[in-house]
């Protein structure tokens, strides 16, 4: 039994031994498990957060160089790495105080303007530098796994002056259907809110404008559709009301030629004493199923047409009046003394020719839409020698090129020249690039501001130092952007106007304007309801045929006419003439003649309407009423000819075929062949 016992402890003996072997390899175990898990847990993450794409910083860009009294911008990147959720932005200096430091989760980030202030006075004509890192967590682990950094500095010369621009819906042809959504903005670079509405809901196109140098007379295109050539010219004032009185319209130019004038890209001098503009114009002008690039747009003929606003006349400029040539896009030195403008051989279509509206099908410009056709602009100088003109001369580095040259604009100190060179036309050209040469021509270097999507419908702050110009780098809606510009010429990466864009709609045509905005606040219509303006609309409705709305809007700007103004009932006589209905033309000459006896063109109504009713001899009595109030209007002169015709006054009938033909009318030449006939008996 005792031996038995020994055994049993010796048995329970070995068995306590093995337990505690199997303890020992138990830890052992645990140990090597939980080394195994630590291990995964630092090795594994590592292995999945290496870098596996790159970081950008979008905006601004590397050397950017902000004008001082800028609102804050919005720091914009982006990160490819997968499993970034986080970035760490810091703001440092060149003097080496201490960085602003943030973290944020979405791939932007605006300072408060309180710190954008500070950060603009450290980096005042000094340098700051912008680093953006992206941070993956995985496990126990943070990394910093990409990165980005780009200069910046603050420039010691301000812009000051605001800027006016045109907001606009997309794409083009929507626009133009609901012109009542165009609007005009006045913004400056300083505030933090989108530029206020200065003009808009108004039932007109309105297209470019410009401003005298002292910014105290304003001219705006304000009835491009449907005017054919309206233009207003106002005094800059708190509130610019647009009447009547204030508009006129390159249509009056030769008029007698019965040639379509839309009066295109128009220019007010530095002085604000004229006007400049292409007219006798014809534009390939098609909308486009493209919301990016919704038109396409370049004048094919015109030549340039000065108007005196203290003389009230207008007159070619010798020099710029070749019809052999499109003379378009003029813009003024800042003297005044010369002018630079776009040129190309003239375009002609009979087909096209025949078209009284603007925007055409794009069945006349096939040839242009696919490529089978260029049509590229030299840019050429001309003395304006007081309105004298002179010879045009190619400017050097902007002609002759093989590329298309256009939208010249000259600093205010006279020396610099940048324009838009593009493969072709003019206007929302993708490959629109901005260049810069000595004003008087040289070689030109394209722009470090340029982005990679359109560059176009630039303007000279009034110090020289800053432009801004349109582009469509972040999409379809264009945006505006800023550019610095020293005096070599040297100019920097552009500054994005962000506060200047709202959502779905493109921001064009930015013009700097050298007033207090307090000065101006806002520009008033008070035409598009007036007798004139209905008059046009009521015949721009008939030429494109529809007869209907036509009458209607007659019928209405008689109603709002002023007492005792012939204007109306004398224009739609004329409209009613066209549809051969004399009795009514009649009655409304009669009118006419009732409220004012002295109105020339209600006797030569009249006339008219009596020549088609063959009361001729009455007729003749009319038309020399007319000529005696105005001896200047050359188809009175061929209607009188027709009633000294038809009484066998032959030679009565030639006179007036010659005084017709010196005043610049037409006279078929049927009628001269049947009247050289009759005389010759």
């Amino acid at each position: 039994m005792a031996k038995g016992n020994r055994r049993d402890r010796g048995s329970s003996g070995g068995g306590v031994r093995s337990r505690s072997s199997i303890s020992v390899k138990g830890l052992v175990i645990t140990v090597m498990a939980l080394f195994i898990v630590i291990t995964a847990a630092v090795t594994i993450p590592k292995l999945l957060i290496k870098q596996n794409g790159t970081l950008t910083i979008l905006y601004p860009q590397d050397g950017t160089l902000f004008p001082p009294d800028i609102s804050s911008p919005t720091i914009k990147w982006k990160d490819s790495n997968r499993g970034v959720g986080m970035w760490e932005l810091r703001i440092e200096f060149s003097d080496g105080s201490d960085p602003f430091i943030f973290k944020t989760k979405s791939p932007r980030y605006r300072p408060v303007r309180a710190l954008w202030e500070r950060i603009k006075r450290r980096t005042l004509n000094s340098s700051g530098r912008i680093t953006v890192e992206g941070i993956v967590r995985a496990g126990f682990i943070t990394r910093r796994l990409s990165h980005q950094s780009v200069s910046f500095s603050t420039s010691m010369d301000s812009v000051k002056a605001p800027i006016i621009y045109r907001d606009v819906p997309l794409p083009f042809i929507y626009a133009y259907k609901n012109l009542e959504l165009i609007r005009w903005r006045l913004g400056q670079v300083s505030s933090d809110e989108i530029p206020p509405v200065v003009f808009g809901n108004i039932p007109v196109c309105g297209n470019c404008h410009s401003f005298s140098s002292d910014g105290r007379v304003l001219g705006m295109d304000v009835d491009y559709a449907n005017d054919k050539g309206s233009y207003a010219i106002a005094r800059v004032e708190g509130e610019i009301v647009l009447s009547m009185d204030k508009i006129i319209t390159w249509s009056d130019y030769r008029r007698e030629d019965r040639e379509l004038t839309f009066g295109l890209l128009s220019q007010i001098s530095p002085d604000g004493r004229y006007a400049i503009s292409t007219v006798k114009d014809r534009s390939i002008f098609v909308p486009k199923d493209d919301i990016e690039y919704s038109q396409l747009f370049f004048p094919i003929k015109g030549i340039l047409v000065v108007y005196d606003i203290e003389k009230k006349r207008f007159w070619a400029l010798p020099g710029a009046d070749n019809r052999d040539y499109v003379q378009s896009n003029p813009t003024w030195s800042p003297d005044g003394k010369y002018i630079v403008f776009a040129r190309a051989p003239a375009y002609r279509n009979e087909k096209l020719e025949q078209l009284n509206a603007p925007v055409i099908g794009t069945e006349f410009a096939m040839e242009f839409i696919e490529g089978r056709r260029d049509f590229k602009y030299d840019l050429y100088r001309i003395p304006f020698n007081g309105g004298r003109g002179g010879r045009a001369e190619p400017i050097r580095g902007a002609s002759n090129n093989g590329m298309s040259n256009y939208f010249p604009r000259i600093s205010p100190d006279g020396r610099w020249l940048v324009f838009c060179k593009a493969k072709n036309f003019m206007l929302l050209q993708p490959d629109s690039k901005l260049y810069i040469m000595p004003a008087e021509g040289g070689i030109p270097r394209k722009m470090s501001c340029n982005t990679s999507n359109m560059n176009s419908w630039h303007s000279w702050s009034p110090s020289g130092r800053w432009l801004v110009f349109s582009s469509k780098e972040e999409g379809p809606y264009t945006q505006l952007y800023l550019t610095h510009i020293d005096e070599h010429g040297n100019d920097t990466p552009p500054v994005l106007l962000d506060r200047f864009l709202e959502p779905e709609r493109a921001a064009n045509i930015p013009e700097f304007v050298n007033i207090d905005p307090a000065r101006f606040k806002r520009i008033v219509d008070a035409f598009s309801d007036s007798s004139i303006y209905l008059v046009r609309m009521a015949n721009l409705k008939f030429d494109l045929g529809d007869r209907e709305d036509a009458i209607k809007l007659f019928q209405r700007a008689m109603k709002v006419s002023p007492p005792n103004d012939p204007y109306s009932f004398v224009k739609c006589g004329i409209f009613l003439g066209k549809t051969k209905n004399w009795e009514k033309v009649l009655e409304y000459a009669n009118k006419a003649i009732e409220m004012d006896r002295n109105y020339p063109k209600a006797y030569s109504l009249r006339g008219l309407a009596r020549l088609q009713k063959r009361k001729v001899n009455e007729a003749l009595g009319d038309f020399n009423k007319s000529i005696k109030l105005d001896p200047q209007d050359a188809m009175t002169y061929f209607n009188r000819a027709l009633a000294h015709y038809i009484l066998g006054n032959y030679e009565s009938a030639l006179k007036d075929v010659k005084k017709c033909k010196k005043l610049g009318g037409n006279v078929p030449q049927s009628f001269i062949k049947n009247l050289n006939k009759k005389m010759s008996k």
